[in-house]
Order: C-alpha cells, then structure tokens, then sequence
C-alpha cells in the first residue's frame, strides 16, 4: 500500500463518525439526501451517496431520524429529520468531539 493510499484509508476511517454527527445537525431543518449530500461536501464532509444513503436508513431505524415523503413536487422525495432521540445523541456527541479535538490539539505535533 502506496503513503497516499494509506492516508487516504486513515482519513476515511476518522470522517465516518463526523458525518453521522453532521448528519444529525444537518437534519435539524428537514432535508433529503441528494441536498444533504451537496451541505455535507460544500462544508468539508466528503460524502458519497453509497455512503449517504445507508447511513440515514441506519440512523432512521435506530430511531435519530424520522422522514417522510414529500410528493408536491413532479419527482417524490423522501426528507428526513432529526428525531428528539437525534438531537440527544448529537449533543452527545458534539461535546466528545470536541473533547477528543482538544486532547488531539494538546499532542505534542512531530515537529
């Protein structure tokens, strides 16, 4: 495995967890996935719909998301939200994220 492969690898494994805390942030305001795939990278979050699209199933199902289909439009969309149990867990989540940010920003850097 070349170094930029490697990195490439470690980088994708340090992300999932953030885009399921994005996600969930994201989905305060309801959104469906191809406009949420499109916040998610114009902030950062390298996100692909293979991805995308099985995380918020996943997370509708363990009950942090609720949908529902909007059919107002010529094409049916299916928007999701952060549920009450969504919210509680994105909190969470947020204040270890930044716990872990702070403990990684007090490493000594390499150099």
């Amino acid at each position: 495995m070349s170094e930029t492969e490697a990195l490439d690898t470690h980088l994708q494994e340090l992300r999932r967890g953030t885009v399921v805390l994005a996600c969930l942030r994201l989905l305060e305001a309801p959104g469906y996935g191809y406009g949420l795939l499109e916040d998610l990278q114009s902030r950062g979050f390298d996100t692909d719909a293979n991805t995308l699209y099985p995380l918020l199933r996943r997370l509708e199902k363990q009950g942090h998301l609720t949908s529902e289909w909007n059919t107002d439009e010529a094409r049916p969309r299916k928007f999701y939200r952060t549920s009450a149990a969504g919210r509680r867990l994105a909190a969470a989540l947020t204040i270890d994220f930044q716990a872990i940010a702070a403990a990684v920003a007090d490493l000594p850097d390499g150099s």
